[in-house]
């Protein structure tokens, strides 16, 4: 016998939904997820009316998610935003230029303005050469800081108030565990905040509407409304440690599907011992970007791929960061511990 839907009992219900185990026809779905990421919008004030908000987009499955009930949400409740599209080519052949292709599509489909700026216009570099130079190891360090500050430069660009990212509640609490793992207290108390306020020039703040929302129904939500997005992996990420994060938390889930959300509100939770020493947040001095050292992980990361010692940036080598900023030569010890691409 067919199940009805739990919400409006009328229609046949079509799914179970993962987060709270009603079953929902397609229409009541619908309505439950978009009210749900309105409710966290109000209940955490992300944005004000007359706001301009970028969507970071990169035509994956949460983007494009977000890009769609922003739009929804913004007519519906007349939030006053102006909604624009954000992409970071990382220069990645055979993954990112066809997810771009996506995003273009869901510029006409969404009619919205888009912004694309690549790693090479920025950085001189694309991640393929970069691979080639550092391996696949930590090939995910250079992408990740890279791409906070290309975003943070595309948003100047386009002049908007914030922008906003597809990070789910999956993703959240696989950051969680990543900080735990690694004893990263810094991270860790800030890792689970919904909005980052502006942390200095050249820094726009950030939110995340979808940091509720199970990966699960995200894709639940994509498929059934026939959304136009990119599924394929990125081609560098098999050896990214969040895959170990990821493996672990989607274990926990089938035993405990609450364990996604436990996961965050622990993260939420945690409070860091009065007396423990922080990082203080300043400047990086050669771009202006904000860092806790001398200078920025981009510009470290940076520095190691235009001298080729590509692990200037991976680890802990702040004692060189006075020999960067006065130019001064590397001993040749230093060198050839910094050129071995076996880490």
């Amino acid at each position: 016998m067919p199940v009805l839907c739990s919400s409006c009992a009328d229609k046949r219900a079509v799914l179970k939904r993962p987060k709270t185990g009603h079953s929902l026809c397609k229409e009541c779905f619908f309505w439950a997820f978009e009210e749900e990421v309105h409710q966290t919008i109000v209940a955490a004030q992300l944005f004000k009316h007359g706001e301009t908000v970028g969507i970071a987009a990169s035509g994956g499955k949460d983007s494009t998610v977000l890009a769609h009930v922003m739009k929804v949400l913004n007519e519906r409740y007349n939030y006053g935003l102006e909604l624009m599209l954000l992409s970071v080519d990382e220069g990645i052949t055979g993954y990112r230029d066809d997810s771009l292709e996506t995003v273009k599509r869901n510029q006409q489909q969404y009619e919205l303005p888009l912004k694309i700026v690549s790693y090479e216009e920025l950085y001189g570099w694309t991640m393929d050469a970069i691979v080639k130079q550092v391996g696949l190891k930590n090939n995910c360090t250079f992408c990740g800081v890279f791409r906070r500050q290309a975003l943070d430069r595309g948003a100047i660009m386009l002049k908007v108030d914030k922008i906003c990212t597809g990070h789910n509640a999956d993703d959240v609490a696989e950051t969680v565990l990543m900080n735990v793992l690694r004893g990263d207290i810094a991270r860790l108390r800030r890792c689970t905040a919904i909005s980052t306020t502006s942390e200095g020039d050249g820094v726009v703040p950030r939110c995340k509407p979808l940091k509720y929302a199970y990966e699960k129904e995200i894709v639940l939500y994509a498929y059934f409304k026939k959304l136009d997005y990119f599924s394929t992996e990125c081609i560098y990420s098999p050896n990214a440690y969040r895959g170990h994060a990821r493996t672990f938390l989607k274990d926990l889930e089938s035993v405990r599907p609450s364990s996604i959300m436990d996961v965050i509100h622990s993260g939420e939770n945690l409070s860091v011992r009065e007396g423990v020493k922080m990082p203080v947040q300043g400047t990086c001095s050669r771009c202006g970007y904000i860092s806790s050292q001398a200078l920025c992980k981009s510009c470290v990361l940076l520095e190691g791929l235009n001298r080729g010692l590509p692990k200037l940036g991976i680890g802990k080598h702040h004692r060189l960061h006075d020999k960067i900023l006065s130019q001064q030569p590397l001993t040749e010890k230093e060198e050839r511990k910094l050129k071995s691409v076996d880490f």
